[in-house]
């Protein structure tokens, strides 16, 4: 699964997820399993990468940067969009553990939000200092950082008075400033037809802007999964990809969470899928906050 469609997925997490908080459903074990298993697995790898190019002279010669400058975007951009997903659903299911007097899904969350922001951190210092990234390259990573934080802005916007979750926000500010303009549009006549016209806008944001080779396709399938499997099946539009979601979705079962969990606390490698190699031999895999902005 490419990074692309988990910023699709956290839209859709994002306009469903007071459905999932305010329900009285209890949150699939399995799904909150899977997730946390998957999230750590594919932290692993991150730090497994990230650590391997830290430890690259800034002098790297002009091979090695042919060969790896392809592969850490992959990497760093996996890292900088998967934030948006991150965020939202750390916000639902913390909102969901509030709402319902649980620890079910918070203590999971936060785990995994925490070495997502520590990745994060990393990747922003390597775009300054770190072979292989240009200027020319961390000035196209960042406009991408910088298109992430405001759309992970507006989808909480979209959570807005679920509690206090203020706190996912890259800036708390314009999430609330998004969150009443949602409000607002809301009571418009056609208002609640907008919604299509928001995933249109995020699709196009994210068009172009990213590599076609996602470097963790099979843990972001798996994240997915376990997400989706916290929903009710009628919430989901029958076209598009979040039907192919939906499937994903029954297509899974326990049994991968297990699987990971042994991956996980195991020693197996997860430089790559399947390849216990090093670095040099393997593929890793402006401001406003208006809708118009978004771009």
């Amino acid at each position: 699964m490419h990074a692309r469609e988990l910023i699709e997925l956290a839209a859709l997490v994002s306009v469903h997820g007071p459905v999932l908080i305010r329900g009285n459903g209890q949150l699939s074990p399995s799904g909150v399993e899977q997730y946390w298993a998957a999230s750590k697995c594919r932290l692993d790898r991150w730090g497994r990468c990230i650590k391997q190019l830290s430890a690259q002279s800034p002098q790297a010669t002009p091979v090695w940067r042919r060969t790896h400058v392809p592969l850490i975007r992959r990497v760093f951009e996996e890292i900088l969009t998967g934030e948006i997903l991150t965020r939202v659903w750390t916000a639902v299911l913390c909102a969901y553990d509030r709402h319902h007097g649980t620890d079910t899904g918070e203590p999971v969350a936060r785990s995994v939000m925490i070495g997502h922001m520590e990745a994060r951190h990393r990747v922003l210092a390597l775009m300054v200092s770190g072979p292989g990234v240009d200027a020319e390259e961390a000035v196209r990573l960042n406009h991408l950082r910088r298109r992430t934080e405001r759309w992970t802005d507006m989808l909480v916007g979209y959570l807005a008075g679920m509690h206090d979750i203020s706190e996912f926000a890259i800036d708390p500010h314009r999430a609330r400033d998004f969150a009443e303009d949602i409000h607002y549009g809301s009571q418009l006549k056609g208002g609640q037809s907008a919604w299509p016209l928001v995933i249109a806008s995020l699709r196009a944001a994210f068009r172009q802007n990213l590599d076609p080779v996602s470097p963790n396709s099979d843990l972001n399938a798996k994240i997915a999964a376990g997400i989706l499997s916290c929903f009710r099946p009628e919430l989901f539009d029958s076209i598009g990809v979040f039907q192919s979601l939906w499937l994903l979705r029954l297509t899974n079962t326990a049994t991968d969470a297990q699987g990971l969990v042994e991956d996980l606390l195991g020693d197996r490698d997860f430089a790559a899928p399947g390849n216990d190699v090093p670095l040099g031999s393997i593929e890793l895999g402006d401001g406003g906050h208006r809708f118009g902005d978004m771009g």
